[in-house]
């Protein structure tokens, strides 16, 4: 069977995890520290704060940005539902930008019309998450100046695009937002088995993001103003969750780390090969904009032919030992959305129209160029 995603582990990724159980801390050591700073400086941001999984460190995310009861966040409607999950968890209400269908990416022309519509009647976001959709980054530039513009935050889910770049600088530079987060699951760039981080410069933001993670605790006295009982002394000054990445996983990171710009190279080939291999196919790869590069998470082709066309393709894979997937079922269609009775696809024309016949082709570090070969003439079959 050919995985649609898969890890690549080596030799080296099995050593450093066996020293790391062989060493004093196997959780809130000093190998988390270093994994945090490690991806911090890959993306040119001056903090990193790491997280059980991506979905934690987006629910942190909006934690530290202030989002509660009574706000409204935005987020891309195609999607896997963490982006939008992390602020129902904090009380707020969700709403939908539509998404580009030639690259699922969040649309700039919908999220100015929406702007302008809630300016009119308050209903303005707090915080906005764009999604870096198959590790293409959005349009950052712009949606940094319609923050400016209407008072909004942004979070960045790069989940998909760790080793992006955007206008020359890596994804999670915080240039354009407040705060970026990468994944790390199996299927991701790099892995650390689950686990995920939040980027920023803000030092206020890593902080919180930090108390967050792990209880609400801290055991600096100027920020509790409790009695300091002793240098043991801890206080819990806000609600906070066990949401820590142990060393052992951030051993791996390290690790993974090092290979960070061979695993997108190689991702680029493949993405480069499926396009020379399916250029007279009536599947037709997402659109690749200038002034960004992609980090490949996934390799999506798309048709206009529908939902028929894509149940017989993802069959014929499958009957050649050919794993497929689709990336993703819009939020608003989950049945947990849909109960709200707020979110009518209609509203969202480009979801729809990529979720019609978009269709994820095998891509990981691993795959061979004949295992490339295999699933392209099946494609055209």
């Amino acid at each position: 069977m050919i995985n649609y995603g898969k890890q690549s582990v080596t030799a080296s990724d099995v050593e450093a995890v066996t020293e790391q159980l062989k060493s004093s801390f196997l959780t809130q050591g000093p190998t988390v520290k270093q994994f945090e700073a490690s991806v911090a400086a890959n993306s040119n941001a001056d903090y990193g704060i790491s997280f059980s999984s991506a979905t934690s460190a987006l629910h942190g995310a909006c934690a530290a940005l202030g989002v509660g009861p009574g706000d409204i966040v935005w987020t891309a409607a195609m999607s896997f539902v963490a982006s939008a999950n992390c602020a129902i968890y904090c009380g707020a209400t969700v709403g939908f930008v539509d998404v580009e269908p030639n690259t699922g990416n969040m649309s700039i022309e919908d999220l100015k019309e929406k702007l302008h519509e809630a300016s009119a009647v308050g209903l303005l976001p707090k915080v906005l998450i764009p999604v870096h959709f198959a590790g293409q980054p959005c349009d950052l530039e712009e949606i940094s100046r319609l923050a400016k513009q209407f008072g909004f935050k942004v979070i960045e889910d790069a989940s998909h695009a760790l080793g992006a770049t955007y206008a020359g600088e890596p994804v999670g530079n915080s240039k354009f937002s407040d705060i970026t987060v990468f994944s790390f699951h199996p299927v991701k760039i790099i892995t650390t088995g689950e686990g995920g981080m939040c980027v920023t410069n803000s030092a206020e933001l890593s902080e919180k993001l930090t108390r967050f993670r792990g209880h609400g605790i801290t055991r600096d006295a100027s920020e509790s103003g409790a009695a300091v009982d002793g240098p043991w002394s801890y206080d819990q000054i806000e609600l906070g969750y066990n949401y820590r990445l142990t060393d052992i996983q951030a051993a791996l990171g390290i690790s993974q780390l090092k290979r960070l710009d061979s695993f997108v190279s190689r991702r680029n080939e493949i993405a480069d090969l499926y396009q020379e291999l399916l250029d007279s196919s009536e599947w037709k790869p997402l659109e690749q904009k200038s002034s960004r590069t992609n980090s490949r998470h996934l390799f999506v082709v798309t048709n206009d032919l529908g939902y028929d066309a894509r149940a017989e393709l993802y069959g014929k894979l499958l009957r050649n030992d050919i794993q497929a997937n689709v990336h993703y079922r819009p939020i608003y269609r989950n049945t947990y959305y849909a109960r709200m009775n707020k979110y009518n696809p209609a509203d969202y024309p480009g979801a729809e129209r990529y979720y019609a016949s978009a269709l994820s082709l095998p891509m990981y570090f691993d795959l061979e160029d004949s295992q490339v070969h295999l699933v392209a003439a099946v494609v055209g079959s």
